[in-house]
């Protein structure tokens, strides 16, 4: 029985002639355990799929079950409760609370079960040793790295024990070496039975996914199975003049800059000295027209 499952939902956001259409009649099956990778440009849909399939929103048309569960029309409080039961978020921005410690911001979550604070913080614990930052309980946000910041808040979503794991751009704001970080913390999350949902413009990452699909137009245009650790014929055929950014770009890169600024030391005042000099030699004749 899949997981999630989404049958003609649309979304649709104003009214009359200004009507956008955001998502157009998606059906969608995931099963679980699986890891999707859900690509395509901007405005394509990508993030109003999420917002749906987190119960963050609600579809205008169409209908969405989760597990056994018609979640579509659900109040308000009732939603809460399945997404905070069945879902943990990572976003590309971290959204860890400044004031708290690691170790807080992590227990957070839980203390809407009404978990005692002592238990809250136990657990915490655990999920940040899982997620290789024990040694970082008491420090703030402010003093983490990038990717030591995405693993907080990996470990956050997943102190609650979800069952779906809904990432955002979880790599967006880090350099590569910390992408590889959380993508193979993500990597083992989903080893471990979790089922993954991740929105990524980086075609490298679907190598994480077992399947890929692709939005435009919020549309489903291909939807592809892919073996762990490949790319999928489409993601292959979209990516193949892309050119990859290598360690001899950089250096070339510095090289330039390098040049830029031994140029800019040596050029000005070469320039200076070629004006004034054509400066003085129009004078020069100003002078003798006026004494003939």
């Amino acid at each position: 029985m899949p997981v999630i499952e989404l049958q003609d939902v649309s979304k649709l956001y104003g009214f009359g002639d200004a009507t956008t259409i955001a998502l157009d009649e998606v059906s969608l099956k995931i099963e679980s355990g699986e890891f999707v990778a859900v690509m395509g440009p901007s405005g394509s849909g990508k993030s109003t799929l999420m917002n749906l399939l987190g119960l963050l929103d609600h579809p205008t048309h169409g209908s969405y079950k989760l597990g056994d569960r018609f979640v579509s029309r659900l109040r308000p409080n009732l939603r809460a409760k399945a997404r905070r039961d069945t879902i943990g978020f990572v976003f590309q921005s971290f959204n860890l609370l400044p004031n708290m410690t690691v170790l807080e911001n992590v227990a957070l979550p839980l203390a809407y079960k009404g978990m005692t604070k002592t238990r809250r913080l136990k657990q915490a614990g655990h999920v940040l040793e899982r997620v290789g930052l024990s040694d970082r309980e008491y420090f703030y946000p402010y003093q983490l790295s990038g990717g030591q910041a995405q693993r907080a808040a990996i470990a956050r979503a997943l102190v609650n024990n979800p069952s779906i794991i809904i990432a955002d751009e979880p790599t967006g704001n880090l350099d590569s070496a910390a992408s590889r970080v959380v993508m193979e913390v993500l990597s083992d999350i989903h080893a471990s039975g979790s089922t993954i949902l991740m929105v990524t413009h980086n075609p490298e990452l679907t190598r994480y996914a077992s399947r890929v699909v692709f939005m435009r137009d919020g549309s489903i245009v291909t939807d592809e199975q892919s073996a762990i650790g490949e790319l999928s014929e489409t993601v292959r055929r979209r990516s193949y003049f892309v050119r990859h950014k290598t360690v001899e770009d950089d250096l070339a890169g510095v090289s330039a800059l390098m040049g830029a600024v031994q140029d800019k030391d040596t050029q000005p005042k070469a320039v200076k000295k070629k004006r004034s000099s054509k400066a003085k030699s129009y004078k020069a004749r100003e002078k003798r027209t006026k004494a003939k």
